[in-house]
């Protein structure tokens, strides 16, 4: 540049030195190895210079100016910023917002690419936002990176003001030298804190260069928009000088030379880029805080006021006043404008809440300890065998308690700061104006810590407390609520979120630590950035508010309590905790241990009902707080019992379920861990939020374990892979617990409401029936009023091994159809029942040798495990013919014998027969002779039965009967046949 401005500076010698003056300016050389630089004086127009002076050295590298000044090149001495400007002097400011600065850069990368990149498409429209007065980052699941390269003389810093109102988005800080090797922070350096508020993080910067990288990745997992993280206010310190000033953007101000930043014009003022001072509005106009400009104002409406209800006066009396919503933008005095409307009628002020009681000046007073209250009547103390039940009870609005504060809140702005966000309503709190729609309305309420009562000690489940609130929210835009909690003021969680209408519902949240937790309620009209109030009347009521077990809270009734022992020392009227597990007595108000297999389910420990049996299969632990399967299941069937030992099931398994892919295709996996049995009752699954652990790593962190992590018998995390998006591990978020509750188990498809499904598994062809296991997490959602619930199918299955696979409905890949109800299946060899005597046979051997040998062998196909084993081989001494054999041949030798015996004494009989009868005939056949009476008759020698001749066929039986009869008294008569038709009839 210097030699070929050198080179053509004969055309401009004779052009005035004046002139000359003001096409050139001078700049400073790169430092070289000795910390010096150079100064040189640069034409306006390259190409064109001339009388140039030769270049001087300039001041050491390590020099800068301080605040409110800048060096003045040609003196090299610092100077003054003039008024309507300012400078850092060693540092950089970036605060004004309305586009990207020059020497930023955003880039957006796909957090998946495929392999030949041909998704690299999908984040293209993905970047940092400028938005005014701040920045904004993406609210999709690309990865967004603002890119700022700085060069530091001397070691400095970096500061930057942000929010991070959502942990569904990542947000984290790195920097990397010139070689692009990124430097070593700490992990509370790189992964920013998410909580909700403006808040400032800062990080040291070593001398050279330093490339400043902010980087969001939206997990959209869930369907719903991330709200993104927010940059205002950019400040690197450390750089060797200024060689200018800054002017003060429009709408601000610097009054005085010598400024290191610039104020914003007051509201109903205005200025230009480098004020020095604002001008007011003109008439009808109206501006708000560091607005540019002013607008016209417009006809008042019913849009620009809201009602309040005053204090009680000493009469017990108050009334609805109506206020303009501050500022006063609008005109009261012109056409089509309306009127701020009367104040309403007094009427009687609302009574007391529970725990409160009227005083002589018709204000609320909570009651002394030791007191309660309905709210309408004095306070009384509790009765002996009672204690107060302590605890928050709002349910009137007539002034909004001392312990809950109300605030509006804009990231863009601070119009509305000074602002009540909720206003009373008698039976109610609503929603307040706002000074735009994207304001956040803000309700919080401050509960110092919770104490379980005597009265409850006996019961050891993890709720301390309970907030339950019935609310409502009536909107014609994209409104939403948010319920959040601070645990020890560390960090704001979103617990639930309702949008659009929702009728009026109740919501109930447990709170399972002891720790100070403030509860907040933020109401958006909608998300968009309108300085406007078009959804004013969008709004959102709170009806009730109610917690459980405060300390130092009031009381609206009295709770019956255990009493000291009578043979105690200090017997009486006072309340002792019960031991865990042990209910009060109602006829003894003393401590009874609850019976075997029940435990303390209800909120209360009053009379034996308190303690609830257990379902089917399962036990209570030794404290009776919550029941359990002990790995043993018997089930009867047919008058078979089948014993089933599940005990190599007791280990935590974990599953996931994936890949699946966001619409921009983001990857994400389901990660389940579950708890079948055992662990005594202690729910051993564990489900952690990593990356808000690691950027809460502090010595209160127990409060950011309680807010990230989740034990349950069944619980899921959504983790993002690391690789493809630059993050050094896998990230866990949006962990859930799906099973707080055990149901019970059985081989019943539906226990307690909750239906196993089976059609949704494959049909189960043994003979040997699934094991249900119900779960229940009675932690209510938006989607699922009722809580989630989860069934786990134990299927016998002997080609598995011990631990056997988990696996989930095919048609319901994330193991939930409806959001609700989740199914799984394990099946593994331990699913399959001990093995008794009816699971194997016997079979006998051939007698060999006189010894025959007898095995023992499994049912085909064998569905069973451990239990009986199978009886030893044996061996018995046997004959070579066995004894049956021996029967029937001496049976079948000896009727063989008597058949043929009596064919032969039946045919010797039928030929005498056939002799006599053919005498018979013949002796018929004479003619006009009758035989001799004695013809017929027995001749000496031969047996009467021989005589007996009949006149059919006779059969077998007939004549064995006339064998037995043979002696017998009575004659037969025999019909004969002949050519006269005559009878004889033999007497």
């Amino acid at each position: 540049m210097l030699s070929h401005c050198w080179r053509h500076c004969m055309t401009e010698a004779l052009a005035p030195r004046r002139e000359r003056s003001y096409r050139k300016h001078t700049e400073y050389t790169e430092c070289d190895s000795t910390g010096s630089r150079w100064r040189v004086a640069i034409p306006l127009n390259p190409g064109s210079c001339s009388d140039l002076p030769p270049p001087t050295r300039g001041t050491d590298c390590s020099f800068s100016c301080p605040a409110g000044m800048f060096l003045e090149m040609s003196t090299q001495e610092c100077t003054p910023c003039a008024a309507g400007s300012y400078s850092l002097g060693s540092g950089l400011r970036f605060d004004q917002w309305d586009s990207i600065p020059a020497g930023f850069t955003s880039l957006a990368s796909f957090m998946d690419p495929g392999p030949n990149g041909e998704d690299s498409q999908a984040c293209n429209s993905s970047s940092w936002t400028p938005q005014g007065v701040y920045l904004e980052s993406n609210r999709d699941e690309c990865t967004v990176s603002l890119v700022y390269a700085v060069h530091l003389e001397k070691q400095g810093s970096v500061s930057f003001t942000y929010q991070y109102p959502d942990n569904n988005i990542f947000f984290e800080f790195y920097v990397r030298n010139e070689q692009c090797q990124e430097i070593t922070q700490s992990d509370d350096q790189k992964w920013i804190t998410s909580n909700g508020e403006w808040d400032t993080h800062t990080v040291s910067l070593k001398s050279g260069t330093n490339i400043l990288y902010w980087r969001t990745t939206g997990i959209l997992v869930g369907g719903k928009m991330v709200k993104p993280v927010l940059l205002k206010n950019i400040q690197i310190e450390g750089v060797a000088y200024t060689s200018e000033c800054f002017p003060c953007r429009p709408g601000w101000f610097s009054a005085a030379p010598g400024s290191s930043s610039c104020q914003p014009c007051p509201s109903n003022t205005y200025s230009v880029k480098g004020a020095s001072s604002c001008a007011p509005c003109p008439e009808h106009h109206y501006s708000h805080e560091g607005w540019a400009e002013c607008k016209v104002r417009p006809p008042c409406s019913g849009k620009d006021y809201f009602q309040i209800h005053t204090a009680c006066d000493s009469e017990g009396k108050t009334q609805v006043l109506y206020r303009w919503v501050e500022p006063k933008i609008c005109v009261e005095n012109v056409t089509g404008a309306v009127e701020l409307p009367a104040t309403g009628q007094r009427e009687t002020c609302p009574p007391c809440n529970p725990g409160y009681y009227n005083s002589n000046d018709s204000t609320c007073l909570p009651c002394p300890p030791g007191t309660h209250s309905d709210g309408t009547n004095v306070c009384a103390k509790c009765p002996a065998g009672t204690e107060p039940v302590l605890g928050y009870e709002y349910k009137w609005w007539n002034v909004l308690p001392s312990n809950m504060k109300t605030s509006c809140f804009n990231v863009g702005n601070s119009k509305c700061d000074d602002m009540n966000g909720w206003e009373v309503a008698g039976d109610h709190i609503r929603s307040g104006a706002g000074s735009s729609d994207n304001d956040y309305l803000i309700l919080s309420l401050h509960v110092p810590g919770f104490k379980v009562p005597a009265s409850l000690s006996g019961m050891t489940g993890s709720e301390f407390g309970r907030i339950i609130f019935v609310f409502e929210t009536i909107c014609s835009a994209d409104c939403e609520l948010y319920f959040m909690m601070d645990v020890n003021r560390k960090s704001t969680t979103v617990v639930e979120s309702w949008e659009g209408n929702k009728g009026k519902q109740s919501y109930s949240h447990s709170m399972t630590r002891n720790a100070s937790v403030t509860y907040t309620w933020a109401f958006q009209r909608t998300n968009h950035a309108l300085d406007l109030r078009r959804y004013v009347s969008d709004t959102v009521k709170l009806y009730s508010i109610s917690v459980t077990n405060v300390l130092d809270g009031v009381a609206s009734a009295c709770r019956a309590c255990a009493l000291v022992p009578q043979n105690s020392q200090r017997a009486g009227s006072s309340c002792v905790p019960c031991p865990a597990g042990f209910y009060i007595d109602r006829d003894t108000n003393r401590c009874q241990e609850c019976p075997p297999n029940t435990h303390l389910a209800g909120r209360h420990t009053y009379g034996q009902d308190a303690c609830v049996a257990c379902g089917h299969g399962s036990i209570s632990n030794k404290e009776h707080s919550r029941c359990y399967s002990n790995c043993s299941f018997s089930y009867t069937d047919n008058n078979r019992t089948m014993t089933f030992d599940l005990s190599p099931l007791s280990d935590v398994a974990s599953m996931t379920i994936g890949p699946s892919f966001t619409s921009k295709g983001t990857k994400y996996l389901h990660l389940f861990n579950i708890s079948l049995c055992g662990h005594e009752g202690r729910r051993a699954a564990v489900c952690t939020d990593n990356v808000t652990d690691v950027s809460s790593r502090d010595d209160q962190s127990d409060s950011a374990q309680f807010v990230n992590s989740v034990d349950s018998f069944i619980c899921q995390s959504t983790i993002i892979p690391a690789d493809g998006r630059g993050f050094r591990m896998a990230i866990s978020s949006q962990s859930i617990s799906l099973a707080d509750t055990f149901i019970g188990a059985t081989a019943d498809t539906v226990l307690s409401g909750v239906n196993a499904k089976p059609e949704l598994f494959p049909e189960n062809s043994r003979n040997v029936p699934d094991i249900n296991f119900f779960y229940r997490s009675n932690q209510a959602t938006a989607s699922c009023d009722q809580g989630r619930s989860s069934v786990i199918t134990v299927r016998c299955n002997p080609g598995k091994s011990e631990r056997g696979e988990l696996s989930v409905p095919s048609s319901c890949p994330a193991g939930t159809c409806d959001g609700c109800t989740f199914h799984f299946l394990w099946e593994t060899t331990s699913a399959c029942p001990r093995c008794t005597e009816d699971d194997y046979h016997k079979i006998e051997g051939a007698c060999k040798g006189g010894v025959q040998e007898t095995l023992y062998v499994w049912n085909e196909p064998k569905l069973c495990i451990k239990g009986a084993s199978l009886p030893l081989r044996s061996s018995s001494p046997c004959e070579a013919i066995a004894l049956w054999l021996k029967v029937g041949v001496g049976g079948g030798a000896f009727a063989a014998v008597l058949l043929i015996s009596l064919t032969c004494y039946f045919w010797k009989k039928n030929k005498r027969l056939e002799y006599k009868y053919s005498r018979l005939v013949m002796s018929a056949n004479k003619e006009c002779e009758l035989p001799a009476a004695d013809s017929c008759a027995l001749v000496e020698g031969e047996e009467p039965d021989d005589d007996v001749v009949y006149a059919q066929k006779p059969t077998l039986l007939g004549k064995l009967r006339a064998i037995a009869n043979k002696d017998g008294e009575s004659s037969e008569s025999v019909q004969l046949k002949s050519s006269q038709s005559d009878r004889w009839v033999l007497g």
